[in-house]
Formats: structure tokens, C-alpha cells, sequence
């Protein structure tokens, strides 16, 4: 009786588990957050848009550290931009990202 609830269990799970490349591309999604700068970035960004410049004076970065970050970021699809004449400014790509940072401070809060 024990093995057939057992049974049951692993094919649930079994069944509704994503592929592995699935897996991969959210595990490298999450490793995106797992640095102080970057979260830094996107709650920034959650607060409205900003150019690398007002980014690296926020943070008290180079522009040229904050640009690369922001490479990483705009690679993980979390961030957008928009060119206004020679100024580039960034944003969050979509409400998602914003969800993640507040799903993530209310989960440390608590």
C-alpha cells in the first residue's frame, strides 16, 4: 500500500517536471540575482528608468563596471533600453521582474 502511494507520488512529479534545458535556463536565470550589484540595478530600475550614468552615481561604480552589468542583465532578458538622443536609458523589461524583487524582499521580510 506504502509502495503504491510511493508510486504515485514520483509519477506526478515525474510527470509535470520540465525538461532539463528548461531546468538550465532558469537555474542561470536565477543565478543573475545571486549578485549584490545586479539586485542594486533592478530595484533602481524598479523605481523608475535610468542612463549608466546616474546608475554608477547611485551605486558609486564606474560607468564602465555598471555597463557591464547591465550586459548581463539586458542577456537575461530583465532589462530593456531606450536611446534619447546620445543618452541610453534603462528600465525593467516587463512586470515579471519587478514581481521577483518584491516576491524576494516580502520572502526576507517575513
Amino acid at each position: 500500500m506504502e509502495h503504491d502511494k510511493h508510486k504515485e507520488m514520483l509519477k506526478q512529479v515525474m510527470t509535470g517536471m520540465p525538461k532539463d534545458e528548461t531546468l538550465a535556463e532558469l537555474s542561470e536565470l536565477f543565478s543573475v540575482f545571486g549578485d549584490s550589484t545586479r539586485i542594486k540595478i533592478l530595484w533602481a530600475l524598479s523605481e523608475r528608468e535610468m542612463s549608466v550614468c546616474c546608475i554608477a552615481e547611485l551605486l558609486k561604480m564606474t560607468q564602465s563596471a555598471i555597463s557591464h552589468q547591465l550586459k548581463n542583465l539586458r542577456h537575461a532578458k530583465l532589462i530593456s533600453s531606450r536611446r534619447e538622443g546620445k543618452t541610453v536609458y534603462y528600465f525593467l523589461a516587463d512586470d515579471h521582474v519587478r514581481s521577483i524583487i518584491d516576491q524576494g524582499m516580502e520572502h526576507i521580510s517575513e
